[in-house]
């Protein structure tokens, strides 16, 4: 796989953010499959690239929003996704930071292991990458909530990048498989589930609402399993407002009541 040379400054700073973030462990990864595949997690704010730049075993690279790569786009991008929701009287500074942290954005997620993604017709050029890493040999990570609440562990996901399997059937004749992934910071930890192959043979609408399905309701399952302790949300809302997980049979008694 071809490695691209990182500059002295950028590994100084994963070096750094290596010996500061908490220790983190990845369990589960007997579930990974030998050939490269999509690993989908929830986000966690910073957390979700953070590990999986300095943690996730083996090759591979994580998908990233293409503005946060362009000097130009980070500030708009950054404050609308970040902090558009926090309170009137302090969104100034958040306007502030946004413009603040541009140049560091763009040094830092073009020199990791990323690949752009866009939400326009320079999607294909995500695809294109993406297929390309996975041909490499390494697996790719995304993280795909967005605005809608699903439960109280994730936030829906958007679904499109399920057709990266259907480009990648097409280019190599091999099915592709997505891993569920929870990221929990609060126990330091992230788990790993069984994969979910994709189905050339099925309509790419299909498979897009059952793998999204499944995925998201795995990591939910993943998640209430675990001992009590709180959920890192997508948005970045007061800490004060994030929530708990629940025990798996609580959360499998809302889900089928019967």
């Amino acid at each position: 796989m071809e490695e691209k040379k990182t500059p002295i400054f950028y590994r100084f700073l994963r070096r750094l953010v290596w010996l500061f973030y908490p220790k983190t462990t990845v369990t589960g990864t007997e579930n990974l499959p030998e050939e490269p595949c999509i690993v989908v997690g929830n986000h966690t704010q910073m957390n979700g690239p953070i590990v999986g730049e300095l943690y996730f075993p083996g090759p591979h690279y994580i998908w990233c929003a293409g503005e946060m790569m362009e000097l130009k786009e980070v500030p708009g991008y950054a404050y609308r996704d970040f902090w558009s929701f926090k309170p009137r009287w302090v969104r100034w500074y958040y306007k502030l930071c946004s413009y603040l942290i541009a140049p560091l954005s763009v040094f830092i997620f073009n020199n990791a292991h990323t690949i752009p993604v866009y939400h326009d017709t320079r999607i294909l050029t995500t695809f294109r990458q993406t297929v390309k890493r996975l041909q490499e040999g390494a697996s790719v990570i995304i993280f795909p909530e967005h605005n809608q609440k699903y439960n109280n562990i994730l936030y829906d996901f958007q679904d499109r990048f399920i057709d990266v399997a259907r480009v990648y059937y097409k280019k190599t004749g091999r099915a592709l498989s997505f891993v569920p992934m929870y990221i929990a910071p609060a126990l330091r930890t992230v788990y790993l589930g069984k994969p979910i192959p994709f189905d050339p043979a099925v309509p790419i609408a299909r498979e897009r609402e059952r793998i999204c399905g499944r995925l998201m309701d795995e990591i939910s399952r993943m998640a209430a399993a675990l001992p009590e302790h709180t959920v890192v949300p997508y948005r970045n809302i007061p800490k004060r407002e994030y929530p708990k997980n629940r025990p798996l049979e609580v959360y499998a008694h809302e889900q089928d009541p019967s």
